[in-house]
């Protein structure tokens, strides 16, 4: 199959990007209405996702962290050097086109999401490391995202002068601004913060549902055509390796075990809100087109594969808590049977004893 089928249409269009004319051929893939519509929904998706993001941060405990960074800083290697690295791996090895390959990269080089944290808890990490390498990696994807995507996009010469940098740039100082909102509340008004990222958490679920429901609607019968094999292998392939290779890397700078759990939580989530919203906000739609729809497979993809490994670590503890009790239970009865040869030993011995006390009582008497 001829990989540039993936979405032919628009990488000619990628080439010339700065021609005026691209757009009098162009034929949108969603309704403008819904297309809009569906921005809108993931700016506000993408708004409370950073609001509730700020709610959970804590400048003591960042503040503990950079005193003592090698978790952080590992976290934080593995987040920008294990995903982008993937991701390019993964366009290269498919043979994806220029457009694909870029969307791809987008989606490696975004920071941890908010579901990670999630994740964390699942799989009883270290939540304080989890919370502020989320933190952190959103911030320092201010600077780490346009640098690795300028790296990485070397390896595409037809689109590396065409990557709106500057846009991107401005979605993530956009961003902080609403993750800024949330550090205040938590430290102003830190009787608000949980109740804020309770409710933020259900309106995003609700908003996500029904912005789930214009994209079937508005671009479904587009969807399945879109995803070619590549791209649904490179969708499954790349949370399931954030998550092996994170564990791994982890574990050569011996981390303990909660934190190797964490680090690879934290490399496999991807922030797809953001990532859709970049691709939706800083690309020209006749660019993109419906590609924006992949961090979205991304997203079934991380959730799934993160409930099998949890899945599978609960079924690991239950399995060691049986062994542990066998154990237990044979341990105390190596006790039992141990003081129930003791006490008769001590019967016999107490035999013995009164019995030569009574042989010289006896002979006593006799002399």
């Amino acid at each position: 199959m001829n990989n540039t089928a993936n979405l032919t249409p628009h990488q000619d269009l990628w080439r010339n990007v700065t021609v005026a004319n691209t757009t009098s051929f162009y034929r949108p893939a969603v309704d403008p209405v819904i297309g809009n519509v569906i921005t809108v929904m993931f700016t506000i998706i993408i708004i409370i996702t950073m609001v509730s993001l700020g709610c959970t941060m804590e400048v003591s405990k960042i503040k503990n962290y950079i005193m003592k960074p090698k978790g952080l800083a590992i976290a934080a290697m593995a987040q920008y050097g294990i995903m982008p690295l993937t991701a390019f791996c993964l366009v290269k090895g498919f043979q994806l086109s220029d457009i694909t390959g870029v969307v791809v990269l987008v989606c490696g080089c975004c920071p941890g999401g908010i579901f990670s944290n999630s994740m964390a808890l699942a799989i009883q990490g270290d939540m304080n490391l989890s919370i502020v390498m989320t933190s952190c990696s959103t911030v320092l994807a201010l600077g780490m995202m346009p640098l690795l995507l300028y790296i990485y996009c070397q390896g595409f010469p037809s689109v590396q002068n065409a990557v709106p940098y500057g846009e991107i740039m401005l979605s993530l100082v956009l961003i902080l601004v609403p993750c800024s909102i949330g550090i205040i509340i938590k430290t102003y008004r830190p009787q608000y913060s949980k109740k804020f990222t309770k409710v933020g958490m259900i309106i995003m679920l609700i908003i996500l549902v029904g912005t789930l429901s214009l994209i079937a609607i508005g671009s479904g019968h587009i969807i399945l055509t879109m995803m070619s094999p590549s791209l649904l292998a490179i969708a499954g392939l790349m949370p399931l390796m954030g998550y092996c290779f994170g564990y791994v890397f982890s574990s050569i700078f011996r981390l303990i075990h909660r934190e190797r759990r964490t680090v690879s939580m934290e490399t496999g989530c991807q922030n797809v809100p953001l990532c859709t919203t970049i691709l939706k906000i800083a690309f020209p739609d006749e660019v993109v087109g419906p590609l924006y729809l992949f961090p979205t497979v991304y997203l079934v993809s991380q959730l799934l594969e993160a409930a099998m490994i949890i899945m599978l670590f609960r079924c690991y503890q239950r399995f060691k808590r049986k062994e542990k009790g066998k154990s237990d239970s044979r341990i105390q009865m190596l006790h039992f049977n141990t003081g129930l040869l003791s006490r008769k030993i001590n019967k016999k011995q107490k035999t013995s004893m009164y019995r030569c006390m009574a042989g010289r009582y006896f002979s006593k008497i006799q002399l």
